[in-house]
């Protein structure tokens, strides 16, 4: 691949386009791969996957994967130089999802005052707001607390610490993040300082870290990460709950439900919801 960045785009039935996007995820070459599904064109089925690999052996990967769905129409594009960061950003609507409104700076001016306003600078880190994933773990939250308020949260695989800062702004005692990437980190202590929540991030890959064990147990755990790493950290997420306790899961597509789900009900855990966002789930469990 030469050193221009390019984009890998592919273009077919919303069917084909789930299963192409559950083979990137799952693909050891290609698992790590930024990319993104959503729905084009509703009236014609059309739905699209964007890639954007860094090597030339991962775009090759990529490539192999899509190109295996007959029908998928596959493009290159090269993409132009530009802070495609800034550009990105820039042009992010604030998001409302329940009683949150998630905005960044360029938004400050359009916050309600009848909503809980969530100030969130992505910077290289995941969870804007305006994923499907983000917005459905915003939206579950919203529904559990209509049934109590949670006292002790963690955030598992924090990205920009919205969740957590979303539980500390809403009464939450103890909201502790954590991501395996030292960016996000940082990025999450900052926004939690921009809205003066007390939630506090730190590096770590899984639930081990002292002050990880030292706040639990949880009355609630969100886990906004992948299927893979929410199938394997099912029992510790599971030791991480009080009785009782919630635990809100995404980071997933639809087709990867029944995978993760039955991770967490061999358990003992009960579903309490599903949301679905484009061609991403959430799922609401319950620890008995």
């Amino acid at each position: 691949m030469s050193d221009d960045p390019i984009q890998i785009i592919a273009r077919g039935p919303r069917a084909v386009a789930e299963a192409a996007a559950a083979e990137l995820e799952a693909d050891p070459r290609t698992e790590a791969t930024t990319f993104s599904i959503l729905e084009e064109d509703e009236d014609r089925d059309v739905w699209r996957i964007d890639a954007f690999p860094v090597e030339a052996d991962e775009a090759a990967a990529i490539g192999e994967v899509l190109n295996s769905h007959a029908s998928l129409i596959v493009t290159r594009e090269v993409l132009a130089d530009a802070d495609w960061l800034a550009l990105a950003l820039s042009g992010l609507p604030p998001v409302r999802a329940g009683r949150f409104f998630v905005y960044g700076a360029h938004d400050r001016g359009l916050a309600p005052a009848s909503t809980i306003n969530l100030r969130i600078e992505a910077g290289a880190a995941f969870g804007t707001g305006h994923h499907g994933t983000t917005v459905g773990c915003l939206l579950a939250y919203h529904d559990l607390l209509k049934r109590r308020r949670f006292a002790r949260v963690l955030d598992v695989g924090c990205g920009t610490g919205v969740l957590a800062i979303a539980a500390a702004r809403t009464g939450s005692k103890v909201a502790v993040g954590t991501d395996i990437d030292r960016v996000s980190v940082r990025i999450a202590n900052e926004n939690a300082t921009l809205n003066a929540a007390h939630a506090r991030f730190v590096h770590a890959g899984g639930l081990d870290h002292r002050l990880v064990r030292g706040a639990g147990p949880y009355d609630l755990v969100f886990a906004n990460i992948l299927a893979p790493p929410l199938v394997a950290l099912s029992g510790d997420i599971g030791r991480a709950l009080k009785p009782g306790g919630f635990a809100v899961l995404s980071g997933l597509l639809r087709t990867q439900e029944r995978r993760v789900l039955a991770a967490y009900t061999s358990k003992g855990f009960r579903l309490v919801r599903r949301i679905h966002r484009d061609a991403w789930a959430a799922l609401v469990v319950q620890k008995p």
